[in-house]
């Protein structure tokens, strides 16, 4: 598995992976409608640009054969690096990717100053939550967040690098 920076290039396939993502992981909390909503308003190709190509953020993809077969999504902020998403295929998921991002996300975000990373996730997202929990992230309070025109309970959690 190799991990690297996102290009223009890995727009489409981000894209992919973000879909996927939703469609498996969020059937029972968000509708497909918003799924599609969210994806579009999240991962649209001018914004995915803008980001990739900003000093305060950084998109991160983890290639398998040379797939993209996950991605980081984050913003710096002072000393704060904010981890908004994390996702791996379906088709990739167990094979230690979203653990793999999440540190080289984490080393990134410390070599640009931060001392803190915060991730947020759907308080739904069981799953999410665990892995951020495993990862030894400390949920540290609870905000809402907007997707598709909906609102939404998430966690936020923090971990000190």
């Amino acid at each position: 598995m190799d991990y690297r920076h996102a290009t223009v290039d890995d727009i489409e396939s981000i894209q992919r992976v973000a879909e996927r993502s939703w469609e498996q992981d969020y059937p029972d909390i968000i509708s497909r409608e918003s799924i599609l909503d969210g994806v579009h308003e999240w991962y649209g190709d001018d914004r995915l640009r803008e980001d990739i190509a900003a000093a305060d953020t950084m998109v991160l993809v983890a290639l398998s054969e040379g797939d993209i077969a996950g991605f980081a999504h984050g913003v710096l902020a002072d000393d704060t690096g904010t981890l908004m998403r994390v996702y791996v295929d379906p088709d990739h998921r167990g094979d230690g990717i979203g653990r793999a991002l999440v540190e080289f996300a984490t080393d990134d975000f410390a070599t640009r100053g931060a001392d803190r990373v915060e991730a947020m996730v759907l308080t739904d997202n069981e799953p999410g939550n665990e892995f951020y929990r495993s990862l030894g992230f400390e949920q540290v309070q609870r905000a809402t967040t907007t997707i598709g025109g909906e609102s939404y309970e998430e966690n936020i959690y923090l971990k000190l690098v």
